[in-house]
């Protein structure tokens, strides 16, 4: 889980569903983005980090959630 991520969007007050909204993708995908099922192409991880004002290459910085690395193999 992409704790920072969650903590990021809970001192902004919104809701998944709204950072999906302004980030322009479903609110699916951004739930499987902040539990860290998936990890969000660059383009979107730029929209989301405009939503939530950080710095949009922390998204990369991370290694691969044990799904998505398990979903690799």
């Amino acid at each position: 889980m992409r704790n920072w991520l969650k903590k990021t969007r809970m001192k902004k007050c919104k809701t998944q569903y709204e950072v999906a909204e302004l980030s322009g993708i479903s609110r699916s995908y951004y739930t499987k983005i902040e539990l860290g099922i998936k990890t969000p192409t660059v383009d979107v991880a730029k929209k989301i980090a405009k939503t939530l004002d950080f710095k949009w290459s922390i998204f990369f910085e991370e290694e691969c959630s044990f799904k998505e690395h398990k979903q690799l193999a």
